[in-house]
């Protein structure tokens, strides 16, 4: 098994050839890594070269090709990524994840208490949150997917050009603009192949306002 080093700058080394197509300058070794000396970046890599890690490429400078990948991980990184882990966990918050909800066509959104996601805490930094999945495609113009999670900021009031999820006829909801004009309300895609709703003021409450989103890449 590799010690912690070797299997951080075999790491490192295979990480930048893939990323540039060529290997790290032996300064780039040592600053990631943490080692003060050159000469340790020379004893590491000799060490990778005599365990058939990597090969030296002769008449080239920079030159190392990664051969093979270990099959386990020391330890000692185990735990530092153990440690990683909890970190992370400890700086998320935990806020109610009610489903789904339309943004081409108005759902139900169903609150459920009981599902969670983990978000930055300087995305909630203060009052009371929750988080959609975004459904459809009436937002795209306004940077907002199918498939992304919205983190909505919990109010019943909204000015106007804010982003919000919206109740109608208390059965449906949906995520839009919001625009108020005397006794009516407009519910705006950010879509031009979707029409904008005309509503009595009575009929529509506000449930939340977009704060964030969050999109997977995949």
């Amino acid at each position: 098994m590799l010690t912690e080093k070797q299997y951080k700058l075999l790491m490192f080394i295979n990480k930048i050839t893939k990323e540039t197509g060529c290997s790290p300058s032996f300064d780039e070794m040592k600053n990631a890594i943490g080692l003060k000396s050159k000469s340790g970046i020379h004893s590491l890599i000799n060490a990778l070269a005599e365990r058939e890690f990597i090969k030296k490429l002769p008449h080239k400078a920079r030159a190392l090709e990664v051969i093979k990948m270990p099959k386990f991980k020391p330890r000692a990184v185990i735990e530092e990524e153990k440690k990683r882990e909890v970190a992370l966990q400890n700086s998320a918050a935990q806020i109610p994840f009610y489903g789904k909800i339309a943004a081409g066509v108005p759902i139900e959104a169903v609150a459920d208490e009981t599902q969670t996601i983990s978000v930055p805490f300087d995305m909630v930094a203060r009052g009371k949150y929750y988080a959609l999945s975004i459904e459809g495609d009436s937002m795209i113009e306004a940077g907002i997917f199918d498939g992304d999670i919205a983190i909505i900021k919990k109010s019943d009031t909204a000015d106007n050009g804010q982003i919000v999820v919206a109740l109608v006829d208390n059965s449906e909801a949906t995520l839009k603009v919001f625009q108020k004009n005397k006794s009516e309300v407009c519910l705006v895609p950010c879509n031009k192949n979707y029409q904008t709703k005309i509503l009595e003021a009575k009929r529509v409450k506000i449930q939340g306002i977009l704060s964030s989103i969050i999109r997977n890449y995949h």
